[in-house]
């Protein structure tokens, strides 16, 4: 039976294998039918059909992380993987890549600061990875192309959507965001809690669902379709079923839900206090995982469901789960008032209804099941948190887990303070930690070391039920008591954006391409029979030469006339700069002097709207040696790049955009130059793409050119961390220039990065650059517009 086949699911099978909580589930490619879970026993499991009963067959265990493995998918098949791959994140940070035959990790790609909890892959070998680092990765292959930087808190949830170049990630931080080419688009608002898991209903909805126990439905232009109740506690993962809108939900109120046409069609209540996650086979099967380490198997194929020996063993084990009030699964409890059993005689109203019965003192819950039209005892309420609180981490801390999350009071009066910890944790190191970080007094370390190990005795992964504070004697942090569970790390104090860290792992995102500006390339006619390419790969830095220094000196007395007094330039300045002038546009043999370039950086920092003049003889004079080594050189180059940067601001002058981009890209001329706009390229390209909005023509040509000139250094060095800010870069440009010398240089410049490097070209395919550029083969003139165009499309 296909999904949505309107029967009930029914257990399929239970299978055993892990030691811990599985945390993670993926429909396998190989064999047909398969799955792979992973588990916080370390391990990833690929499981097959067995072809003779309803169950599946362990294949085989794969390891390779040291710490819990959190998260699973799928790489899909390439020439040189046809069975795939699968992709595993945990908590020593790493992601292991395994073939489907080999136990060992085919390789490790390292870079987050933190767990690694989700994963999603899409075409061309790309992986987005998701941390409670709070960044998002792109890798290809076994390299990371870009950091996606702007959460405030730990990504939870990340998918790739089916068009090219736009993922999605979700996070503790409440929200959910939509990356363009590694550039944020937009913000979705909504969820009132942390942000825990993604699914893609096609290229224009998705769904989410959150902590606050509820679904989401979204259309990618950022309207929130839907809302969706019925958990009753955090809902941890989310799938949707095969070629239809329908989807699954599991969650920490002990359940599987099954969606049907936008409502709550089925529940299936677990004998495991935490459903971790869900995957849907392509026969529409359910596989749950959960925290008692058992990985369950739910069909509506009659064929495919267990014996009826099976069947009530599963209903065994579930009447006798200890359900916990606390957690609030079932309202609010009051034994008192509870009716006795004959309560039962009366049928329920709808599918997953629970209803609370008194027996011979005993209080014990029931869930209605409209298929069987009966009660099915799902558990016995307990006074104490005792045998339910064995889940693993589910305490939330600035929206990470922990095992336990202690409120510690120094005195009375003063603040509380919270110690976030884990079993596998050293207390004593813990502690000192914890006083460190709240600079308390040291003298208390042993207390507190003591404190943790009393109150942690020494278990395996299962929490005793009261705690107490050292100091106070108060009772311990439960999660989803009193405070939030997301927590917001560092964002920018001044704007509150996670700002742009330089010299973090891979730039903040922004590119950069050029070309031939007034002369080159273009200048050819494609006459010869077979055209050759002698577009690209291009070698030199293109530069903006044209001059025209009788009229640049011309405003710049004008506009000396009307400075203020503290700017205002003397005659003997004039002269000086007229000098300088000629000295670098025309090929004079004499040396611009120091007394000359004094004078330039006077007139460079002028008030905004009357400075465009000087940077003028700035963009013509940074090209000759003396001048580019005195500015661009170690000691004064911070004051230069951060005067250039202040021109690049949306809002300013369009002149000194200009000026500014042209001037950078004069920089490429010369040695010191070139090391200094290559050294801060993640810092000019983050705020160079910023002009692009301003849609004029000179300034998209000066921007296609500074990404130009990257190109060309980038394809000296192959640094592909750089190369995918260009492309990116270059993707956004796509979007809005419609000048075509512009589009030409970015043609140019795509044409570079991509020669000679197979993973540069795998990248911009998963960009859908092929896509953005197709349109310019059919541009009649000029002509190199078209035809670079095709030899760029050959590469892709």
């Amino acid at each position: 039976a296909m999904a949505g086949g309107g029967g009930v699911y029914r257990l399929r099978c239970s299978l055993l294998g892990h030691e811990q909580d599985v945390r993670g589930l993926t429909r396998g490619l190989f064999p047909e039918g398969a799955f792979v879970s992973v588990s916080r026993d370390r391990s990833a499991r690929l499981w097959a059909p067995d072809g003779l009963n309803r169950g599946f067959t362990e294949m085989h265990c794969m390891s390779g992380h040291s710490n819990f493995v959190s998260c699973v998918c799928i790489i899909p098949p390439s020439d040189l993987y046809p069975r795939g791959l699968i992709a595993t994140g945990g908590n020593d940070h790493k992601i292991c890549i395994f073939t489907v035959d080999n136990t060992a990790p085919l390789y490790v790609l390292k870079g987050h600061k933190n767990t690694v909890c989700s994963l999603s892959s899409g075409k061309f070998g790309t992986l987005l990875s998701g941390s409670w680092d709070t960044t998002a990765k792109v890798w290809l292959n076994d390299r990371c192309m870009m950091t996606l930087q702007g959460h405030t808190a730990a990504i939870w949830a990340v998918k790739i959507l089916p068009e090219q170049g736009l993922m999605l990630t979700g996070s503790a931080d409440k929200t959910i965001k939509l990356w363009k080419a590694g550039r944020c688009e937009r913000t979705f608002i909504g969820h009132e809690d942390c942000v825990r898991g993604l699914a893609i209903l096609s290229e224009m909805e998705f769904l989410s669902c959150a902590n606050d126990a509820c679904v989401r439905r979204w259309q990618i232009s950022g309207e929130c379709l839907h809302v969706y109740y019925g958990h009753t506690n955090y809902i941890y993962s989310i799938a949707v079923f095969p070629h239809s809108k329908d989807f699954v939900t599991t969650g920490e109120d002990r359940s599987l839900r099954i969606w049907k046409r936008g409502e709550c069609a089925q529940t299936i209540r677990l004998p495991a206090q935490s459903v971790w996650c869900c995957c849907v086979l392509d026969n529409g099967d359910i596989v749950v995982g959960a925290s008692d380490g058992i990985i369950r198997v739910f069909t509506e194929s009659l064929e495919r469901t267990a014996s009826a020996e099976e069947i009530q063993a599963f209903e065994n084990e579930l009447s006798q789960a200890s359900i916990d009030p606390k957690t609030g699964d079932l309202g609010d409890i009051n034994a008192d008032d509870l009716p006795g059993r004959e309560h039962l005689k009366d049928p329920g109203t709808r599918d997953g209804q629970t209803r609370l019965i008194k027996d011979n003192g005993k209080v014990e819950a029931y869930q209605w099941s409209v298929s069987e039209g009966r009660w099915i005892k799902i558990g016995d309420v307990v006074g104490s948190s005792g045998a339910t609180q064995q889940t693993s981490g589910k305490v939330l801390f600035e929206g990470k887990e922990y095992d336990y999350v202690f409120t510690i009071d120094v005195n009375e009066s003063g603040p509380s303070y919270k110690l976030p910890y884990n079993i596998t944790d050293d207390p004593w190191l813990t502690a000192y930690n914890f006083l460190q970080k709240n600079d308390l007094n040291p003298m208390f370390l042993d207390q507190v070391a003591k404190f943790i190990m009393d109150n942690t005795k020494g278990q395996t992964l299962s929490t005793s039920s009261q705690f107490s504070d050292p100091f106070t004697g108060a009772g311990r942090y439960v999660p989803g008591s009193s405070t939030g569970s997301s927590a917001i790390p560092a964002a920018d104090p001044f704007t509150g954006a996670g700002r742009y860290v330089p010299g973090s792992a891979s730039s903040a995102l922004t590119p950069g391409s050029s070309v031939d500006p007034y002369t080159g390339m273009g200048a050819y006619k494609s006459t010869a029979a077979k055209a050759e390419n002698f577009y690209f790969p291009k070698n030199d830095a293109v530069t903006f030469d044209q001059a025209n220094p009788t009229q640049i000196l011309g405003k710049l007395k004008e506009l000396n006339g009307s400075a203020t007094e503290e700017h205002k330039l003397t005659e003997d300045d004039l002269i000086i700069l007229e000098k300088l002038l000629s000295a670098t546009c025309n090929t004079s043999a004499e040396r611009p002097t120091d007394q000359q370039l004094q004078t330039l950086w006077r007139a460079v920092n002028w008030p905004e709207d009357i400075v465009f003049p000087a940077l003028d003889i700035l963009r013509l004079s940074i090209r000759h040696p003396t001048v580019n080594e005195n500015f661009c050189s170690e000691k004064d180059h911070v004051q230069f790049i951060v005067l250039l940067l202040k021109f690049l601001n949306p809002k300013g002058k369009q002149a000194n955009q200009l000026l500014a981009l042209r001037t950078l890209c004069n920089c490429f001329v010369r040695p010191a130059g070139q090391k200094l706009v290559m050294e801060q390229r993640g810092e000019i390209m983050t705020q160079a793409i910023e002009m692009k909005s301003g849609n004029n023509k000179n300034i998209h040509i000066a921007l296609a050119t500074l990404t130009l000139n990257y190109a060309v250094c980038l394809h000296k060095v192959n640094n592909i961390e750089g190369k995918a800010q260009c492309l990116s870069v270059i993707s956004t440009l796509m979007e809005v220039v419609q000048d075509l010398e512009a589009i030409f240089r970015l043609l140019v410049a795509l044409g570079t990065l991509i020669s000679d490097d197979t993973n540069a070209v795998q990248l911009a395919k998963s960009l859908g650059i092929d896509s953005q550029i197709k349109k310019y083969t059919s541009v009649s003139e000029p002509g190199k517009v078209k035809e670079c165009c095709k030899f760029v499309l050959n590469l892709l």
